[in-house]
């Protein structure tokens, strides 16, 4: 096929990338590298099959020279809570005027779209583990609301064009993704503590730490992504880890795999911040044939020794 992956310069949309061209897709990449990094996808530069274009998702004229497509893969969006306050104008750009522009390429090119969407759709939530049928529990003014909420508009809008215009559409729901090829200032908490455990300086636990999250390896994702585009599902459908830890088990984790003897310091717990994520893997495992097969200590210790690189480099 040939695809168009937005956000290919992203952490996620790299590996999907990789992924894609191994097994003899073509693809074209599109990033605005507001997050993104070119150093992602250079080792791709020369490969058949692969163009990167530098463009925001939010021009349409930025798609207007793509060409005939088979698919559309959106990843292309700020995801990091720290940039819902640095950043918050241009994620909900992305998740609703960048979203209807590649939904429109897709309907114009007959193409499957496949959204990532994100657990963030659960909000708060008050069913554990959640499942796809949850409808989430969503605060539409707090300071997440800019990600939460274009996310929630980009399922409507994809929904919507399945239903109104025959578009081939897939909403996946991403669940707290690690790995190489993070920002070193990503601002994620497993970035945030392997950073901060190979410097030394104290890991940031926000609030008592019980807080829970479901990790899953990049590279366990990105299989994820190209399943659901494969397939004729139309979704949402979770592609996340169920192994569930509270965010002090991780800390203590980092700092044993890392050997660091850095310290743990606990700081205020932002507003709106869920206090437990896992995902109920039932319909990928029974409809895409996906689950994870990285484990968290092989997944973290290959994200410990990239940000090593990173940091000598």
């Amino acid at each position: 096929m040939r695809i168009l992956v937005t956000g290919a310069a992203g952490m996620v949309g790299s590996h999907l990338t990789e992924l894609l061209l191994a097994r003899g897709d073509t693809v074209v990449g599109l990033d605005n590298l507001s997050t993104g990094r070119a150093a992602n996808v250079a080792h791709l530069e020369g490969e058949p099959g692969f163009l990167l274009i530098e463009g925001d998702i939010t021009d349409a004229a930025a798609l207007h020279g793509i060409g005939p497509i088979d698919a559309v893969c959106q990843l292309a969006s700020p995801a990091s809570p720290a940039d819902f306050a640095t950043m918050p104008s241009e994620i909900l750009r992305a998740g609703s005027i960048g979203v209807l522009n590649t939904l429109d390429l897709a309907r114009s090119c007959n193409a499957r779209y496949l959204l990532a969407s994100t657990s963030e759709v659960y909000g708060e939530p008050l069913v554990h583990p959640q499942p796809e049928t949850y409808l989430g529990n969503v605060s539409t003014t707090g300071p997440r609301a800019c990600y939460d909420e274009s996310k929630r508009f980009a399922e409507a809008a994809v929904s919507t064009y399945a239903r109104s215009f025959g578009v081939d559409t897939a909403i996946v729901r991403i669940f707290n993704t690690y790995g190489p090829r993070m920002r070193i200032n990503d601002g994620r908490v497993v970035s945030n503590f392997v950073v901060q455990a190979l410097l030394g300086h104290p890991l940031t636990v926000q609030g008592d730490g019980s807080q829970t999250r479901s990790f899953c390896f990049v590279e366990d994702q990105a299989r994820g992504l190209a399943a659901m585009l494969d397939s004729a599902e139309p979704g949402p459908i979770n592609i996340g880890n169920p192994c569930e830890m509270t965010v002090l088990q991780l800390a203590q984790r980092i700092l044993n795999l890392s050997g660091s003897n850095a310290t743990i310091e606990f700081r205020p717990l932002p507003q709106d911040d869920p206090t437990q994520r896992r995902p109920d893997i039932t319909a990928a495992d029974e409809r895409l044939g996906w689950g994870p097969t990285t484990g968290l200590d092989e997944g973290l210790e290959r994200t410990i020794a990239y940000f090593r690189r990173q940091l000598i480099a």
